[in-house]
């Protein structure tokens, strides 16, 4: 049967440069992992020659760094974004987000399985070609916008229930794309960038069997601009700071020395500093995500105000014995709530009477807070999330808001054996949704471990989403027959 389709601890701290001049920018970081081995530069490329690379260059940033982000994102993209790009390697580079600790995971027999059977050729010619970022990253449509796409078509297999719904990043090393389209019945990712849907840019790719008609947004509506989410940073802020959106909110936090850094450069000029200050401090601004709060006064950003720029309720991830240092890392890896919402919303008119939800590697409660403040009844939510932090913060929230429903906890996707779940199905009625997205440490476009794709170690447990899937899927055919 085809689905309906409806038309006080020490935080995470990344040395900073000793003086405003970033004309001596060097290498120490190996960029060559941003990319995939096979996607490594031609000798003979010509990027070298562009106004891009050569603004990039200009900006502080090494030859390499700017090679690598032009060959990775493309030349149709802005320098602003490219230089984005680079800033978020940098940060995601000094995060624990992206240190994988080598006895957290044991090796996963289903995910060397999966390993190896996604090496087999494709079965159908619809990813045969290089899956592409689009420029901009606005997906099917964005709200209230015309050019919206109204349809698609699926392939046949991806027609069946439950809905499916995979988040991860966009930037992922060459292939990856691919691998998880065709591993998930050939569905072309839609790729949107958050910034077109809040204060703060989050490049992410999903792979979806939903809907894309009718969507809508939820309300009140997210502020779309830095001023807008912050107006008491107004007041403060400087004209020549042309920022209206964040960079992508990561787990990293600026130093006081750095903000002391720009305070001094700023306080010895009266008036308008010059353009070299300037520079500096706006590029350092946009790096960390600094905000204005006083005079010559730039901050980061705190929990609470992360909390607001990725659609969270206030306080969702505060107290209850979590750390700042937790607080940053749970919400760093976090869902975009405005932008998984927008997505989901197509769900409402057809589960009037709430939803059966099967959430892998959950973190936070991302896609429950969408299903939430859409109005959509959780009859119950079954969640897998190793995080004990983030455990603590979903059952907060599931009891604060009153759900009526039934939240039941898994610490580790091994415990959610085939027999398990088919258990689970008949106990409760199934699936309707299976939503989740995996750790991206092997993906993400800087970090500490081995950008190894989805053969890394966190990485691989994509193909436990796609186990669980499959099982769903197969058991819902069974239920829905017998």
């Amino acid at each position: 049967e085809k689905l309906p389709i409806v038309k006080e601890e020490k935080l995470p701290i990344v040395k900073e440069e000793n003086d405003i001049d970033w004309s001596e920018s060097d290498d120490e970081m190996n960029y060559c992992d941003l990319l995939s081995s096979d996607d490594e530069m031609d000798p003979d490329s010509n990027l070298e020659n562009g106004s891009q690379w050569r603004s990039l260059v200009k900006m502080g940033f090494s030859k390499l760094e700017a090679s690598l982000a032009l060959e990775r994102c493309g030349n149709d993209v802005s320098v602003e974004e490219l230089a984005d790009f680079i800033w978020a390697a940098q940060l995601a580079r000094a995060s624990d987000e992206f240190h994988a600790d080598p006895e957290a995971q044991k090796p996963r027999h289903a995910a060397k399985k999966r390993r190896r059977d996604s090496r087999r050729e494709p079965t159908s010619s619809a990813v045969v070609e290089q899956v592409r970022l689009p420029n901009p990253m606005i997906g099917f449509g964005l709200p209230n916008e015309p050019g919206l796409i109204t349809h698609r078509s699926l392939p046949a297999p991806a027609q069946r229930p439950p809905y499916f719904y995979y988040e991860n990043v966009a930037l992922a090393p060459k292939g990856v794309w691919e691998t998880i389209s065709r591993l998930l019945y050939d569905v072309a990712p839609e790729f949107v960038d958050s910034k077109y849907l809040c204060a703060a840019a989050r490049k992410r790719g999903y792979v979806h069997n939903l809907p894309i008609n009718n969507r809508f947004q939820i309300q009140p509506p997210p502020k779309y601009t830095i001023c807008e989410a912050f107006p008491l940073s107004k007041r403060w802020w400087p004209t020549w700071d042309k920022r209206t959106k964040l960079n992508c909110i990561v787990t990293v936090y600026a130093s006081a020395k750095l903000t002391n850094r720009i305070r001094v450069a700023l306080e010895k000029h009266i008036g308008e500093p010059p353009d070299h200050v300037k520079r500096y401090v706006t590029e350092q601004c946009r790096k960390w995500n600094l905000v204005w709060v006083g005079k010559n006064k730039a901050a980061p950003l705190e929990p609470d105000e992360m909390e607001n720029l990725l659609g969270f309720p206030k306080n969702h991830t505060r107290g209850g014995g979590i750390s700042r240092t937790e607080r940053l890392k749970s919400l760093g890896n976090s869902f975009q709530v405005d932008t998984v919402a927008y997505h989901l919303s197509v769900l409402k008119p057809l589960f009037p009477n709430g939803i059966n939800v099967l959430s892998l590697f959950t973190g936070i409660g991302g896609g429950e807070v969408a299903l939430h403040r859409l109005q959509i009844p959780m009859n119950l939510v079954v969640s897998v999330e190793i995080s004990e932090v983030n455990r603590n913060i979903l059952k907060d929230f599931w009891e604060q808001t009153n759900q009526r429903g039934l939240l039941i906890e898994f610490v580790d996707v091994q415990q959610l054996s085939n027999s398990k779940i088919e258990e689970l199905m008949k106990q409760y009625g199934g699936f309707d949704l299976v939503i989740g997205g995996s750790p991206c440490n092997n993906l993400a476009g800087g970090n500490r471990c081995t950008r190894s794709g989805l053969d890394g170690e966190q990485s691989s447990l994509f193909y436990e989403y796609c186990r669980i899937l499959e099982v769903v899927r197969e058991t819902t055919a069974k239920m829905r027959r017998s």
